[in-house]
């Protein structure tokens, strides 16, 4: 070809086939067509980017491409005449015939991963299924277009090649409880929660709607119940029997007479001749003279004590003495036998309650009369043996009978406290007496 004309050829190699392996490879400048099994041309002006630079053009050939110019440069023929040569051109070069390729004497083979089926199409092989794969046991099998892979089951990752279990319990699936086991794990709840439908979460369980372990009554709570008695009942140690509560046995003051236990309760009562009161604990007395509840007769006196009553008898006087009214007697002085005895004696009666507080001003005595250059003297002549009483001269003409000692009751005291006058003007001495009895009531209030 002359200088003035530019052609660059590239030519690259002729496409084949290489049999004797299980794949069907082509040389450069071709590729596999799937389908057919034949190797075709490649485009390389197409999948080459700027396969020809500056002003060359690229033209696709059978495996391979030309460069050739855009423009082709004017040819000058040395031997021509000088007015035929300004407008000459060389002719376009002549096209390259395709290469011719031998035909192949056997069958077309199909490239690894793929078999031939009976209508001569290449299709694939399915490793999985036909358990041609080198997956291990804790691998699966996933067939793939011209071959497979292996993935690791759910619960396992896979770790440079190996499939290693995945410990789920580290990533808080389980609510509660959570055991690891090869390739999954399992949800479990505490005491007093049951295991939801998702098989992670766990809810509370209503034992006071299911079996009610209690014995009265069952209070539920998150997990676990707690169980309650009535008022009256306590709390067993195990937390679910529920025994009778001894009121009685907390205090004395729980009532003011008795306290009776009863099943989850109690109730006070009242000793004869008490009312119980509004307030179930307190104790009245029951005046039974005044109701004429009694059994007195028409010559007694009833007289009201605390939980009962007295019929008094008439007072009798003995001799010498003689009645002055319902409650005296007199000895007359002109009478030589009362010259040592008090000139009178006056009945009185009083009730106290049992074990009364000590000391306690129980009775008041006073002269009636105070006379010139006279004095007082006041003592207990008679009745006080045990000495549970003194008298205690409050005033030159008063005294009061004190209580030294708790009397328990029911017992009846009879005291003579007497009154000694002494007048040293006249020389006079005298005396006179207070009987007084006491009846002391069996209880303290």
């Amino acid at each position: 070809m002359p200088s003035m004309r530019i052609l660059a050829l590239f030519l690259l190699a002729i496409g084949f086939r290489h049999q004797g392996s299980a794949q069907q490879e082509c040389s450069n400048g071709f590729e596999m067509d799937r389908i057919s099994g034949q190797c075709l041309d490649v485009d390389e002006c197409r999948t080459i980017a700027e396969a020809c630079r500056g002003d060359m053009m690229c033209v696709n050939q059978n495996g391979g491409y030309l460069c050739i110019p855009r423009r082709s440069t004017v040819y000058r023929d040395p031997y021509a005449s000088p007015y035929e040569r300004p407008n000459a051109y060389p002719p376009p070069p002549a096209p390259v015939p395709a290469p011719n390729f031998p035909s192949a004497s056997r069958p077309p083979l199909c490239r690894f991963g793929y078999t031939m089926d009976e209508s001569n199409q290449c299709v694939d092989i399915d490793e999985c299924l036909s358990e041609t794969h080198q997956c291990n046991p804790t691998q699966v099998c996933i067939n793939t277009e011209g071959g497979y892979t292996c993935s690791c089951t759910e619960g396992y990752w896979l770790l440079e090649g190996q499939c290693l279990d995945i410990d789920e319990c580290r990533y808080g699936y389980c609510q509660q409880l959570c055991a690891n086991v090869p390739g999954s794990y399992s949800c479990t709840c505490n005491p007093g929660f049951t295991l939801n439908t998702d098989g992670r979460s766990c809810q509370d369980v209503n034992e006071c709607a299911t079996e009610n372990p209690c014995v009265q009554n069952c209070v539920n709570t998150y997990g676990s119940f707690l169980c309650r008695c009535n008022p009256g009942y306590e709390l067993g140690d195990d937390g679910i029997a529920c025994t009778d509560m001894d009121e009685c046995s907390f205090s004395e003051f729980l009532c003011q007479h008795e306290c009776v236990n009863g099943p989850g309760s109690f109730h006070c009562t009242c000793p004869s001749g008490y009312l119980l009161l509004d307030d179930s604990r307190s104790c009245e007395d029951i005046d039974e003279c005044e109701n004429r509840n009694n059994t007195c007769t028409v010559q007694q006196t009833c007289l009201n004590i605390q939980g009962a009553y007295k019929c008094l008898d008439p007072v009798r006087c003995e001799e010498p003495y003689m009645p002055i009214n319902d409650n005296r007697c007199m000895c007359p002085a002109e009478n030589t036998g009362c010259r040592d005895k008090p000139f009178t004696i006056v009945h009185r009666h009083m009730d106290m309650v049992s074990t009364r507080s000590v000391p306690t001003d129980i009775f008041q005595m006073q002269a009636t009369t105070r006379y010139p250059g006279a004095y007082y003297i006041f003592q207990i002549k008679s009745g006080n043996e045990g000495r549970e009483f003194y008298m205690r001269q409050t005033g030159p003409i008063s005294a009061t009978l004190v209580m030294t000692r708790p009397i328990k009751g029911p017992r009846d005291i009879t005291l003579d406290l007497e009154m000694v006058t002494v007048n040293t003007v006249v020389n006079f001495r005298g005396s006179s007496v207070i009987r007084l009895t006491i009846f002391i009531s069996p209880h303290s209030f």
